[in-house]
């Protein structure tokens, strides 16, 4: 019986830096965007070259296996190199794969910008041909799944899994992307109703429920299915909901952040780890942004997840306060 199987994308992650980006803003009808930019027909050196793993679902495995849980990761693996060495740590952060192999390796290529902006080129490979025959039932023996994003035949595969858990009262936590949001919102959505836990960021949630504020577009989302909901919103912290009551956490004022990729990851898998851990929601809300604040001080989205002990003595140490309030 594992205390969590996550489903979602793998990939082999490159992280290039170089002192010749910049960011420029384009205005026009819809408003103001901001694009990374890079001198036109230049040769510029490469200052930081950092090879990691990543992926959605295998990020939240890792994340969950070092706080101590029983972790199983269900993907689609391609049969190369990349895919070999991307086995090799799900082993060594001991995660049981419950994976199929494909063709090519998803391949992410992040562009470091000013500060903590960046732009991420993504492969997706073989991780959106993931078919529910493909999948082991005999393995799928769990108290929780946690799903994140994936397109094509492999999010027809997720809403399978989300019947099976549904048929066999397992627990779900959705941490869905924007992408997935944008492109496939009917089934987004549908995914809600089997939803218990649902993380996603301010951003995604407006797509979702529209430009209100987080606790009126955390009431609509209510609507839809799950019982607990946190959004997450940068430096302006974290609103949550769970049985009648609001919750607010903001980030240390200390912070400094080095790369964003993987942040929402840790935050959602770790939140949902407490919740399998039964600790206190204040005391999930703080186990959560601790290791997200872990993540965004380092290159590479699992090279600082962190393990129980440390997560816990960090949250002991940790005096901020968190706001809770009736609904």
């Amino acid at each position: 019986m594992y205390d969590i199987i996550t489903m979602g994308s793998n990939s082999m992650d490159l992280f290039v830096h170089t002192d010749q980006s910049g960011v420029i803003d384009i205005h026009s009808r819809k408003g103001t965007e901001e694009f990374l930019s890079y001198p036109v027909g230049s040769k510029m050196l490469i200052t930081k070259l950092l090879h990691s793993f990543g992926g959605n679902g295998a990020n939240a495995a890792v994340s969950f296996a070092r706080l101590g849980l029983k972790t199983g990761y269900i993907g689609k693996i391609g049969r190369d190199d990349s895919g070999d060495r991307i086995l090799s740590n799900l082993k060594k952060e001991k995660i049981d794969s419950l994976c199929s192999r494909g063709e090519e390796s998803g391949f992410s290529i992040i562009l470091d910008a000013m500060e903590e902006d960046r732009t991420i080129l993504v492969y997706k490979g073989c991780n959106n041909e993931l078919e529910f025959n493909e999948i082991k039932k005999e393995k799928l023996k769990t108290k929780w799944f946690y799903i994140s994003s994936m397109l094509g035949e492999s999010l027809k595969t997720m809403e399978q899994i989300a019947e099976y858990a549904r048929q066999n009262k397992i627990k779900v936590a959705f941490n869905p992307s924007a992408t997935l949001l944008e492109k496939e919102t009917k089934t987004a959505l549908k995914l809600l109703r089997y939803t218990d836990l649902l993380v996603l960021n301010k951003e995604e949630a407006e797509s979702l429920v529209g430009h209100n504020s987080q606790e009126v577009n955390i009431k609509k989302l209510l609507v839809y299915g799950p019982s607990i909901i946190a959004i997450t919103d940068g430096r302006n912290g974290v609103v949550a909901y769970k049985d009648g009551y609001y919750y607010k956490v903001l980030p240390r004022k200390d912070l400094i952040i080095v790369e964003t990729t993987g942040a929402g990851d840790a935050f959602a898998s770790t939140l949902a780890a407490g919740l399998i851990l039964k600790k206190p929601f204040e005391f999930c809300l703080k186990m959560a942004i601790n290791n997200s604040e872990s993540v965004l001080m380092y290159h590479g989205a699992q090279n600082l997840l962190l393990s129980r002990k440390k997560l816990f003595e960090i949250v002991g140490k940790d005096k901020r306060s968190v706001e809770k309030r009736k609904a």
